[in-house]
């Protein structure tokens, strides 16, 4: 197989990599947000309930949790898998990386001065408010580093989605080196998600650049 073949091959699997990718990034920004609030709730049963399934999340195998949201369903109630691979793989990594999202959101609002929901009350404004126009925007730009962290992580986890048959770049990299009996396909396969890491840290470092008011 010529390397161009090769190259259109892994390709077709790219777009499924790219699916991955902004599915769980648009799931999760937002449910991160909502576990973070929970997690800060002055409830301490929700809060406590939040914080073991945060400890959980991020303390087992993001490969384990793929297996079980794909085939636990199966194994306890008799439902049968999914045909389209696409969707448990979404919800397993949107829950896995909501985890992490909702701890660095934790600490970007843990880290607003108590003044300025003081200064906001003063000015009228109600908590939600308060929070949704003054304290998140503030947050976003203290987090967007520990975001782009783990966003240029979920690009190269995407390659995760192989261990239960989804049929991404990395995947159909690995079949081809097998039948091959060649180490190319991984070479092109890092060059593909080198790029792709150099194209979304280009673009999270523009948007910092924007949000950076202290020019």
């Amino acid at each position: 197989m010529s390397l161009t073949t090769m190259i259109v091959k892994m390709s077709e699997g790219l777009g499924k990599t790219c699916s991955i990718f902004f599915l769980t990034l648009l799931f999760a920004l937002p449910l991160g947000l909502i576990v973070a609030l929970l997690r800060m709730s002055k409830n301490k049963i929700v809060s406590g309930i939040t914080r073991v399934c945060i400890s959980i999340l991020r303390g087992t195998p993001l490969m384990l949790q793929l297996l079980a949201v794909t085939y636990g369903p199966f194994y306890l109630f008799g439902v049968s898998v999914s045909r389209n691979k696409l969707i448990p793989v979404v919800i397993a990594f949107s829950i896995n990386y909501a985890a992490y999202f909702a701890e660095i959101y934790r600490g970007g609002i843990e880290s607003m001065p108590v003044g300025q929901y003081e200064a906001a009350e003063v000015l009228g404004y109600s908590k939600f408010q308060c929070f949704i126009r003054i304290i998140l925007p503030q947050v976003i730009k203290r987090i967007l580093p520990s975001i782009t962290n783990e966003v240029v992580t979920l690009v190269k986890d995407t390659s995760m989605a192989f261990t239960v048959s989804y049929q991404e770049m990395f995947t159909i990299g690995k079949q081809i080196a097998n039948s091959q009996t060649s180490f190319v396909p991984f070479i092109v396969a890092g060059v593909f998600y080198f790029v792709f890491n150099a194209v979304v840290d280009f673009v999270m470092g523009r948007i910092e650049k924007k949000l950076n008011y202290y020019k």
